[in-house]
């Protein structure tokens, strides 16, 4: 049995602000995710300038926080009562040192801007979509990592070796699921998914597969995550999770396009 650290999410203070290791986090997963992108731009099969590597960055952390915070708040946030709190305070989705981030809220705001960046460039959508997918699991697995660092999202009770005790998730050793996700949705994805992007592939190919691999990445693990406490399992005692409902129609998406991309004519 091990014990979680209890790390204080506070990494330094600063005067009156406080900046936390969850913070940290998402800028080492942008550095790093810009890092990697510089490296694919100088691929010959994708011939990206590099400074629209940098314009691209600024739409998704845009798209990133933005749309995780009103994912969260739409998909998450329930009161006692199973009522959603945006509807009667709507302010609380500006209440970001409350918490609160949601991954398929995020994956919205990206694709968002994926439309608005491709609008403004003249540029097919899935050409941006299939080649930032493969750095975009450096993300996940910082904010994973954030996760652990905070204590939060563990899983169920059990008796595997590796099993945690997290200080508010009772005196049962528990499943490290925030640790799962980094391991699949972070390093099993990239290293795929680098892979599979480093030859020239059919437009919607890399994309398909990066909704298959997270999607099912996700139900994976959901089914030995604790699910949130506002909103419980939605069937059942111990069957279907939010994060099972949301990765669903991501896998319907990524194996259409798979399909589409390999089969249709050029």
């Amino acid at each position: 049995m091990l014990i979680h650290p209890d790390i204080d999410p506070v990494a330094i203070h600063l005067g009156p602000l406080a900046v936390r290791w969850y913070g940290l986090m998402y800028l080492l997963g942008f550095w790093g995710a810009w890092w990697l992108a510089l490296r694919r731009a100088r691929m010959p099969h994708n011939n990206w300038p590099a400074e629209r590597v940098g314009d691209l960055l600024f739409y998704v952390v845009m798209g990133v926080i933005l749309g995780g915070r009103i994912g969260y708040t739409l998909f998450y946030n329930f009161d006692d009562q199973g009522q959603l709190i945006f509807l009667h305070d709507p302010m609380v989705i500006f209440r970001i040192w409350e918490g609160g981030m949601s991954f398929h809220g995020g994956l919205i705001g990206v694709i968002v801007a994926y439309f608005i960046f491709a609008w403004q460039r003249k540029i097919n959508v899935f050409e941006i979509a299939d080649f930032a997918a493969p750095v975009i699991p450096i993300g996940l697995f910082t904010g994973r990592i954030g996760n652990f660092i905070n204590g939060e999202l563990w899983g169920a009770p059990t008796t595997l070796p590796w099993g945690m005790v997290f200080k508010h998730g009772g005196p049962l050793p528990r499943h490290p699921s925030m640790l799962y996700e980094a391991a699949l949705e972070g390093l099993l994805m990239f290293a795929v998914l680098y892979w599979f992007a480093s030859k020239p592939r059919p437009r919607m190919a890399v994309s398909g597969l990066f909704l298959v691999l997270y999607s099912c990445s996700r139900v994976l693990v959901e089914t030995v995550r604790t699910p949130d406490v506002q909103l419980g399992y939605l069937f059942g005692t111990n069957w279907i999770t939010m994060g099972m409902t949301l990765s669903a129609p991501m896998f319907v998406a990524g194996t259409c396009f798979l399909v589409l991309a390999y089969t249709r004519r050029r």
